[in-house]
Protein backbone atom coordinates (compact mmCIF):
# COMPACT_ATOMS: atom_id res chain seq x y z
CA UNK A 1 0.00 0.00 0.00
CA UNK A 2 3.00 2.32 0.58
CA UNK A 3 3.85 2.81 -3.15
CA UNK A 4 0.20 3.64 -3.90
CA UNK A 5 0.29 6.44 -1.31
CA UNK A 6 3.84 7.67 -1.81
CA UNK A 7 3.63 8.02 -5.59
CA UNK A 8 0.69 10.49 -5.72
CA UNK A 9 2.20 12.45 -2.84
CA UNK A 10 5.53 12.89 -4.61
CA UNK A 11 3.82 13.80 -7.87
CA UNK A 12 1.74 16.40 -6.02
CA UNK A 13 4.91 17.93 -4.56
CA UNK A 14 6.49 18.03 -8.04
CA UNK A 15 3.37 19.62 -9.53
CA UNK A 16 3.29 22.27 -6.80
CA UNK A 17 6.94 23.14 -7.34
CA UNK A 18 6.51 23.34 -11.12
CA UNK A 19 3.42 25.48 -10.69
CA UNK A 20 5.31 27.93 -8.48
CA UNK A 21 8.20 28.06 -10.95
CA UNK A 22 5.70 28.72 -13.75
CA UNK A 23 4.40 31.67 -11.74
CA UNK A 24 7.82 33.17 -11.12
CA UNK A 25 8.72 36.83 -11.57
CA UNK A 26 7.10 39.14 -12.36
CA UNK A 27 3.98 37.26 -11.16
CA UNK A 28 5.53 36.05 -7.89
CA UNK A 29 8.44 38.42 -7.33
CA UNK A 30 10.19 36.26 -4.73
CA UNK A 31 10.61 33.35 -7.16
CA UNK A 32 13.17 33.92 -9.92
CA UNK A 33 15.70 32.08 -12.08
CA UNK A 34 18.59 34.46 -11.50
CA UNK A 35 19.26 37.93 -10.17
CA UNK A 36 21.65 40.63 -11.33
CA UNK A 37 23.01 42.89 -8.59
CA UNK A 38 24.94 46.14 -8.91
CA UNK A 39 26.62 47.76 -5.92
CA UNK A 40 29.11 50.50 -6.75
CA UNK A 41 30.36 52.85 -4.07
CA UNK A 42 32.87 55.67 -3.79
CA UNK A 43 33.90 56.36 -0.21
CA UNK A 44 35.67 59.61 -1.06
CA UNK A 45 32.64 61.27 -2.62
CA UNK A 46 30.10 59.44 -0.44
CA UNK A 47 28.30 58.32 -3.56
CA UNK A 48 27.26 55.05 -5.13
CA UNK A 49 24.64 53.11 -7.01
CA UNK A 50 22.85 49.87 -6.18
CA UNK A 51 20.07 47.92 -7.87
CA UNK A 52 18.86 44.37 -8.43
CA UNK A 53 16.98 42.85 -11.35
CA UNK A 54 15.27 39.48 -10.81
CA UNK A 55 14.48 37.44 -13.91
CA UNK A 56 11.66 34.91 -14.08
CA UNK A 57 9.74 33.04 -16.76
CA UNK A 58 7.42 35.88 -17.71
CA UNK A 59 9.69 38.89 -17.32
CA UNK A 60 11.77 40.67 -14.72
CA UNK A 61 11.45 42.99 -11.74
CA UNK A 62 13.71 45.89 -10.75
CA UNK A 63 14.06 46.49 -7.03
CA UNK A 64 16.32 48.14 -4.44
CA UNK A 65 17.36 50.80 -6.94
CA UNK A 66 19.17 53.56 -5.07
CA UNK A 67 21.61 56.30 -5.97
CA UNK A 68 23.72 58.17 -3.43
CA UNK A 69 25.31 61.49 -4.43
CA UNK A 70 27.30 63.41 -1.84
CA UNK A 71 25.58 61.50 0.93
CA UNK A 72 22.10 62.25 -0.43
CA UNK A 73 20.04 59.12 -1.03
CA UNK A 74 17.71 58.96 -3.98
CA UNK A 75 15.56 55.85 -4.37
CA UNK A 76 14.67 54.71 -7.84
CA UNK A 77 11.33 53.22 -8.87
CA UNK A 78 10.65 49.52 -8.34
CA UNK A 79 8.90 48.13 -11.38
CA UNK A 80 8.30 44.97 -13.35
CA UNK A 81 8.17 44.27 -17.05
CA UNK A 82 4.97 43.23 -18.86
CA UNK A 83 4.11 39.56 -18.38
CA UNK A 84 4.63 37.38 -21.42
CA UNK A 85 6.77 34.49 -22.59
CA UNK A 86 9.65 35.27 -24.88
CA UNK A 87 10.30 38.69 -23.39
CA UNK A 88 13.09 41.03 -24.39
CA UNK A 89 15.21 43.28 -22.20
CA UNK A 90 14.62 47.01 -22.53
CA UNK A 91 16.85 49.92 -21.53
CA UNK A 92 15.09 50.28 -18.17
CA UNK A 93 16.54 47.03 -16.86
CA UNK A 94 19.89 47.63 -18.56
CA UNK A 95 20.25 51.10 -17.06
CA UNK A 96 19.20 49.90 -13.59
CA UNK A 97 22.34 47.76 -13.30
CA UNK A 98 24.49 49.88 -15.63
CA UNK A 99 24.83 47.07 -18.13
CA UNK A 100 23.96 48.27 -21.63
CA UNK A 101 24.95 44.94 -23.24
CA UNK A 102 22.23 43.16 -21.26
CA UNK A 103 19.97 43.15 -24.32
CA UNK A 104 22.49 41.09 -26.26
CA UNK A 105 23.26 38.69 -23.39
CA UNK A 106 19.62 37.70 -22.85
CA UNK A 107 17.74 37.46 -26.13
CA UNK A 108 14.04 37.03 -26.78
CA UNK A 109 14.73 33.66 -28.41
CA UNK A 110 16.42 32.47 -25.22
CA UNK A 111 13.53 33.46 -22.96
CA UNK A 112 11.05 31.84 -25.38
CA UNK A 113 12.47 28.47 -24.29
CA UNK A 114 10.78 29.02 -20.93
CA UNK A 115 7.48 27.89 -22.50
CA UNK A 116 8.43 24.32 -21.57
CA UNK A 117 7.99 25.13 -17.86
CA UNK A 118 4.18 25.55 -17.83
CA UNK A 119 3.92 22.57 -20.20
CA UNK A 120 5.79 20.43 -17.67
CA UNK A 121 3.47 21.70 -14.91
CA UNK A 122 0.43 20.70 -16.98
CA UNK A 123 1.88 17.24 -17.59
CA UNK A 124 2.56 16.86 -13.87
CA UNK A 125 -1.05 17.77 -13.09
CA UNK A 126 -2.38 15.13 -15.50
CA UNK A 127 0.04 12.58 -14.02
CA UNK A 128 -1.23 13.49 -10.55
CA UNK A 129 -4.85 12.87 -11.56
CA UNK A 130 -3.96 9.49 -13.04
CA UNK A 131 -1.92 8.49 -9.98
CA UNK A 132 -4.89 9.07 -7.68
CA UNK A 133 -6.50 5.95 -9.13
CA UNK A 134 -3.63 3.97 -7.62
CA UNK A 135 -5.33 4.47 -4.26
CA UNK A 136 -8.31 2.48 -5.46
CA UNK A 137 -8.20 -1.26 -4.95
CA UNK A 138 -10.46 -3.69 -6.66
CA UNK A 139 -10.72 -7.18 -8.10
CA UNK A 140 -10.99 -5.79 -11.63
CA UNK A 141 -7.35 -4.68 -11.70
CA UNK A 142 -8.13 -0.96 -11.59
CA UNK A 143 -5.21 -0.18 -9.29
CA UNK A 144 -2.79 -2.18 -11.43
CA UNK A 145 -3.91 -0.38 -14.58
CA UNK A 146 -3.53 2.98 -12.84
CA UNK A 147 0.00 2.06 -11.79
CA UNK A 148 0.93 1.10 -15.35
CA UNK A 149 -0.59 4.26 -16.86
CA UNK A 150 1.01 6.43 -14.15
CA UNK A 151 4.38 4.85 -14.85
CA UNK A 152 4.05 5.33 -18.62
CA UNK A 153 2.77 8.91 -18.60
CA UNK A 154 4.86 9.78 -15.56
CA UNK A 155 8.10 8.84 -17.31
CA UNK A 156 7.30 11.38 -20.02
CA UNK A 157 6.55 14.01 -17.39
CA UNK A 158 9.74 13.16 -15.51
CA UNK A 159 11.91 13.45 -18.61
CA UNK A 160 10.23 16.74 -19.51
CA UNK A 161 10.83 18.13 -16.02
CA UNK A 162 14.46 16.99 -16.13
CA UNK A 163 14.85 18.89 -19.41
CA UNK A 164 13.32 21.95 -17.72
CA UNK A 165 15.94 21.81 -14.97
CA UNK A 166 18.78 21.34 -17.47
CA UNK A 167 17.54 24.31 -19.52
CA UNK A 168 17.52 26.47 -16.40
CA UNK A 169 21.01 25.40 -15.36
CA UNK A 170 22.51 25.86 -18.81
CA UNK A 171 20.82 29.22 -19.35
CA UNK A 172 21.87 30.68 -16.00
CA UNK A 173 25.41 29.31 -16.33
CA UNK A 174 25.82 30.79 -19.83
CA UNK A 175 24.41 34.18 -18.83
CA UNK A 176 26.57 34.23 -15.70
CA UNK A 177 29.68 33.57 -17.76
CA UNK A 178 28.83 36.30 -20.27
CA UNK A 179 28.06 38.83 -17.55
CA UNK A 180 31.31 38.05 -15.75
CA UNK A 181 33.36 38.40 -18.96
CA UNK A 182 31.78 41.69 -20.02
CA UNK A 183 31.59 43.44 -16.62
CA UNK A 184 34.80 42.07 -15.07
CA UNK A 185 32.90 41.14 -11.93
CA UNK A 186 31.33 44.54 -11.22
CA UNK A 187 27.87 42.99 -11.59
CA UNK A 188 27.00 39.86 -9.62
CA UNK A 189 24.69 37.15 -10.93
CA UNK A 190 23.11 34.96 -8.28
CA UNK A 191 21.27 31.72 -8.91
CA UNK A 192 17.55 31.93 -8.20
CA UNK A 193 15.38 29.65 -6.11
CA UNK A 194 13.34 28.64 -9.17
CA UNK A 195 16.27 26.58 -10.47
CA UNK A 196 16.44 24.52 -7.29
CA UNK A 197 12.66 24.18 -7.20
CA UNK A 198 12.83 22.66 -10.68
CA UNK A 199 15.51 20.28 -9.40
CA UNK A 200 13.27 19.31 -6.47
CA UNK A 201 10.38 18.65 -8.85
CA UNK A 202 12.56 16.45 -11.06
CA UNK A 203 13.84 14.44 -8.08
CA UNK A 204 10.33 14.02 -6.67
CA UNK A 205 9.10 12.72 -10.03
CA UNK A 206 11.99 10.27 -10.39
CA UNK A 207 11.30 8.86 -6.91
CA UNK A 208 7.58 8.69 -7.70
CA UNK A 209 8.35 6.63 -10.78
CA UNK A 210 10.20 4.12 -8.62
CA UNK A 211 7.09 3.98 -6.45
CA UNK A 212 4.82 3.45 -9.46
CA UNK A 213 7.16 0.76 -10.76
CA UNK A 214 7.19 -0.98 -7.38
CA UNK A 215 3.41 -0.76 -7.17
CA UNK A 216 3.04 -2.31 -10.60
CA UNK A 217 5.26 -5.30 -9.79
CA UNK A 218 3.62 -5.84 -6.41
CA UNK A 219 0.17 -5.91 -7.97
CA UNK A 220 1.29 -8.21 -10.77
CA UNK A 221 2.89 -10.64 -8.34
CA UNK A 222 -0.27 -10.74 -6.24
CA UNK A 223 -2.43 -11.80 -9.19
Amino acid sequence: MLPEILTPLLIFIAFLLLLLVSLSAPIIKTIYLFRLSLNLASSGLHSGTSATVSFGLWGYCISNAETVIAGIHRAGPSQCSPRHLGYSIDLTAANAVGFRQLETVISRTTTAAFVIHPIAAAFAFVTLLISLFMLRRGSNGTSRLASIVTLSFGLLTTLLTTIVFLIDVILVAVVRGRVRDITDGTIDLNWGNAVWMALGAALALWFSMFGACAGTFVLISSV
